[in-house]
Parts: structure tokens; C-alpha cells; sequence
């Protein structure tokens, strides 16, 4: 057991630990051993992670010391400790994207962020909890039971990346990777008042990453704060050969955010109230401080959700084809091959990945693709279209993450349209594939977080960051932590 009093405090970011570390007042090893007892008690009384790799751990933050002691620190992320979500593969522990599918999986090597992260000295300490295949909105999908959300352990802490974010928003010290295809990353943050970034589309290699939407997926950071994830962020990007969609570095469009587009679509009906004011003060605060404040509306964005659901379920139902216990997955048993398939995927799928299947191969198939699937990529074009109009204007959007604050387990799980509407203010930056910030800006008359988000051009994403950081001087709601933090 760690000594306390030798620790940072727990609302302390990466950056912050690592200066604790710089300046000897503790050990990358106990900073490990600190962090582990938090997965320990904490992190498993929340179901946020799944596995804990803690002699592993130890050993790489013995190596980490053993450089700081000859003066050879790898950087900003050395002896840090982060987390996975169980859909990007790591070589230690499973990979099995929290689905009886894949259960046991355990692939070869790391996922191309994962490899960097590691090779600049971060320590990976275990693997977090997720929706099924990262889909859902509220990590109940998922075959290694709910997440609750640190606030509220009778609530959601979102979804799909609900364990790293009810980690981010219980401690510090640490950053998580996540993934998002329609608000993944940026949800959970917001409901459980962490900071999270989904970069622009190619810029993280996806190499690694158990796939979802292909066009729409990308590994994520979430973290304490804008400067932790910006410094994740930096080691993760970069061209990867192994992923001919990854992008070259992109310095484009990284001038000083001054003038930003509040989005009045996203404070109407169907908005709470609380959070429509609270995303409305976040703007004023941000004029006060000298930001120029423009209202605009952001054309087709009543069209994201249906538009999305339509491209990430065909995705899906395409990507998913591979899962039929023959090729890869778990295998069911019978005698004749067709039943053979139909029981591998019946038992190794959610009902709620059966649905996005079903939903995808309908809008694929013969007679119907023009009607729906062609049709919800002339709206995605539309929809970057207008995003470039707005952004033409100004230097980001700012609208609210969610149209409500978290909700009751077991609320809307049954009502997959409710669960749905989750996603219809996040979609918009995926299928555009934008860089998109969520930050924490208030909390509601029940003390539950609430989270906005700023949405930039393509390329953009430390622009974004740097604007993050500028917010985080001026609100500190960020450094607060939920009851029970403390082991």
C-alpha cells in the first residue's frame, strides 16, 4: 500500500504529476501503486474496468525511475499511468470489445497508439469497460455488466467509453483512451465531468481499433484536463503506414481561436433547460474574458442523428460480417453450417448489436440502398458543407454535448430511440470528420455535471486544445471530483 502523504493530490492532471515526480517528492513505482489501488477499490466498485495488469505495471514504473534517476525521461508521459478501452488491442490482458463474440481474445500486439504511448514511457495499468462493440450510449450493452457513473452510481456514466470517462471523472494522475464514432468519448465526458477530444478523422492511426463505423471511428484521449489530452494526443498522432487512411501531420488551421459560433439549433426543444442555460453562460463567460460571440444556426444538423444511424449500422452490419464463429468469434455447436452461423452469432451478439446488424443489412440491400443508404451520404456532404459554411464565419461551434443530463440505469435501454437521441448533437462532427473538444462548464440543480463542446475545422485539434486550456484558467470546474473518490 502507498504512503499517502507522499502522493499528489487525487484531482491532480498528468501534467501535474509529473512535475510531483520531477521534483522527487515521490517514485514513478508509487505513483503506480497509488493508481492500482484506486482500480482496485474505486474503479472496480464502479465496474469501470475490467482487468488490472499489476505487475506489469510495476515493472515499467521501475524502468521509469531508473531513467528519471539517469536523467533519460522519455517526456511528458513517462511513468504515467493510463487505461485502454476493451476495443483497442493491447498485447497484456484481452481484447474482446465486451462481447461474448470475442471473449478470451487476446491479440499480438498493441494498437499503433497504444505502441507510442508506451514507447514514450506511459504505463498501462489495465483495460475499461464498455457498450458491446462501443455500441450504446450509456454502458449497459456491455457483457461485462453496467458502468456506474461516479456522480451517481445509480445513473449512467455514458457510453460507449463509460469506463475510461467514470475513471477520468473519480481521479487523477491519469489519462484513458477511448474511442468515438458518434459521441463515444465526448458524452461520457460531459456525464461524468472529464475532457475529452475526438480528433479529426485520420489524424490517430485507427490501427488496432475493433471496428464499428470505419469512416466515423477514432481513438480518442480523455483525461482531467485540455493540457493532458493535448499531450496525448501529440505522442498518439502522426502518419502510420499500417493505416492507409491515417493522415500526414496536418499544421493547417491552428491559428488562436477569438471568434466563436454559438449554435442556437442545439439550445431549442428537446435541450434541458439547465443545460441550454448553462452552455448560454459558458458563452458569456467566454465573452467576458475577450472571446467574440456570434449566434448562427447549423444547417441540416436535424438531420445528423437519422443520417448517422443510417451509415455507422451499414458500417457496422459490413464490418461485423467476419463475426459468424467459423472465420472469427466464438463458435456455437451444430451440425449443419447454417445453423452453425446463425447460433455463433445469436449467442455471441447483443440484442442491441443484432439490432445495428439487422438495421445496416436492411439499408444495404437491394431495392432500398438508394432510398437510404446513398440518400444519408448526400446528407453527410451536406452536413460537412454546412459545417464549412458556419466555421467560414468564425474559428468553432459551441453547443451543448447532451440534450440531457445523465439518466437513471436502466431508463432507456429498452427504448433503443430514446437511446438514440443521446447522440443527436455529438453525430454531426463524426460524419463531418471534424475535431470536436467537450468540456466540463457547469453542474445541475441535482450537482450531476454537465458538458459542452467546441467543434473546429478539419485539422484544427490543437487549436481546439489551446482554447480548452484558455477555459480551464477561467472555469475550474474541471479540478472537482465526486464523493467517493477517495479510497
Amino acid at each position: 500500500m502507498s504512503n499517502r502523504s507522499s502522493l499528489p493530490p487525487i484531482d491532480a492532471t498528468v501534467g501535474e504529476a509529473q512535475q510531483w515526480l520531477a521534483d522527487g517528492h515521490c517514485t514513478s513505482r508509487q505513483l503506480i501503486d497509488g493508481y492500482l489501488e484506486f482500480l482496485q477499490g474505486v474503479g472496480r466498485q464502479l465496474n469501470a474496468v475490467v482487468e488490472i495488469f499489476i505487475e506489469s505495471a510495476q515493472q515499467a514504473a521501475d524502468q521509469s525511475d531508473q531513467r528519471r534517476a539517469q536523467g533519460q525521461c522519455f517526456g511528458p508521459l513517462d511513468g504515467i499511468p493510463f487505461t485502454a478501452k476493451m476495443n483497442i488491442t493491447t498485447q497484456l490482458g484481452s481484447s474482446d470489445a465486451s462481447s461474448p463474440m470475442l471473449r478470451g481474445f487476446q491479440a499480438q500486439e498493441d494498437a499503433t497508439a497504444v505502441r507510442r504511448l508506451r514507447a514514450a514511457g506511459a504505463v498501462l495499468v489495465g483495460k475499461t469497460n464498455c457498450d458491446e462493440f462501443a455500441m450504446g450510449a450509456s454502458n449497459e450493452t456491455s457483457s461485462h455488466g453496467v458502468v456506474s457513473n461516479p456522480w451517481d452510481r445509480e445513473r449512467v456514466p455514458g457510453g460507449s467509453s463509460g469506463g475510461s470517462a467514470a475513471l477520468a471523472g473519480s481521479h487523477g494522475w491519469s489519462f484513458h483512451l477511448g474511442s468515438d464514432t458518434g459521441g463515444s468519448i465526448r458524452q461520457p465526458a460531459a456525464f461524468c465531468n472529464a475532457t475529452a477530444i475526438k480528433p479529426t478523422w485520420g489524424r490517430v492511426s485507427r490501427r488496432g481499433l475493433i471496428a464499428f463505423g470505419s469512416s466515423l471511428d477514432q481513438i480518442c484521449p480523455i483525461a482531467r484536463d485540455a493540457v493532458d489530452c493535448q499531450s496525448v494526443l501529440q505522442v498518439m498522432e502522426g502518419h502510420d503506414p499500417l493505416d492507409s487512411t491515417s493522415l500526414r501531420q496536418d499544421t493547417a488551421s491552428q491559428s488562436k481561436i477569438s471568434r466563436v459560433a454559438l449554435i442556437s439549433d442545439g439550445l431549442g426543444p428537446g435541450i434541458d433547460a439547465s443545460i441550454a442555460t448553462a452552455v448560454r453562460s459558458a458563452a458569456q463567460q467566454m465573452a467576458s474574458q475577450g472571446i467574440e460571440i456570434i449566434e448562427r444556426s447549423l444547417p441540416h444538423l436535424e438531420a445528423a442523428n437519422a443520417c448517422y444511424q443510417v451509415i455507422s449500422t451499414a458500417e457496422a452490419s459490413s464490418n461485423l460480417a467476419r463475426y459468424d464463429g467459423v472465420h472469427v468469434g466464438v463458435r456455437g455447436q451444430s451440425e449443419d453450417l447454417q445453423q452453425l452461423y446463425e447460433t455463433s452469432r445469436h449467442q455471441g451478439f447483443g440484442s442491441e448489436v443484432r439490432r445495428r446488424i439487422l438495421l445496416g443489412t436492411f439499408v444495404l440491400s437491394s431495392g432500398y440502398q438508394d432510398a437510404y443508404y446513398n440518400r444519408a451520404l448526400a446528407v453527410r456532404d451536406l452536413i460537412r458543407q454546412g459545417i464549412d459554411q458556419v466555421l467560414e464565419d468564425c474559428d468553432a461551434l459551441l453547443l451543448p454535448v447532451s440534450p440531457f443530463a445523465p439518466f437513471p440505469i436502466g431508463e432507456r435501454i429498452d427504448d433503443p430511440l430514446a437511446l438514440y437521441a443521446c447522440d443527436i448533437l455529438t453525430v454531426t462532427a463524426n460524419l463531418a470528420g471534424v475535431p470536436a473538444l467537450a468540456l466540463p462548464c457547469a453542474f445541475d440543480e441535482e450537482k450531476l455535471p454537465i458538458g459542452m463542446q467546441l467543434m473546429g475545422a478539419h485539422g484544427s485539434d490543437h487549436a481546439l486544445l489551446e482554447f480548452g486550456q484558455r477555459w480551464q484558467c477561467w472555469n475550474d470546474q474541471h479540478r472537482a471530483l465526486p464523493q467517493g473518490s477517495i479510497r
